[in-house]
């Protein structure tokens, strides 16, 4: 063995080097869900912050009588919490709130997919769990 490779074992088998990798992906994976959690909590919390304030506005727009008398765009400018608070709901949206709202669900659902080639499986945290070998019925 050369000198440079000194923390090597002398000899790992196929089994160890497999369940190390499976050891550092898990732990890789959980990592990554676990950073993504903080960040789609508050894109939650302003998603639901910005669409309380739209549903608020909305029926603050719709119950004034004075809504049908006048102009469209009168009425937006007679109700601006409900024009600011939707316009920022349609930005919010077109920046892509949805996906960073669900980011940890994503990458959990598409790992799913990976590993049920190799007969594996990760729940919402990224822990991997093996699933029993099927049986051959003949």
């Amino acid at each position: 063995m050369p000198e440079f490779l000194w923390w090597l074992p002398a000899e790992m088998s196929i089994e160890q080097t497999a369940c190390e990798d499976l050891k550092a992906f898990e732990r890789r994976l959980t990592e990554v869900i676990t950073c993504l959690q903080p960040s789609a909590l508050r894109w939650r919390v302003v998603l639901v912050t910005v669409s309380a304030c739209t549903a608020i506005g909305a029926y603050q727009w719709l119950t004034d009588p004075s809504t049908s008398e006048v102009a469209f765009v009168q009425s937006l400018f007679n109700h601006l919490f409900f024009a600011i608070s939707t316009l920022t709901l349609a930005i919010l949206f077109l920046m892509g709130i949805h996906k960073r709202v669900v980011a940890p669900s994503i990458i959990c659902c598409r790992t799913r997919q990976v590993l049920a080639d190799f007969n594996m499986w990760c729940d919402d945290t990224g822990k991997l769990v093996l699933k029993p070998r099927p049986t051959a019925s003949s």
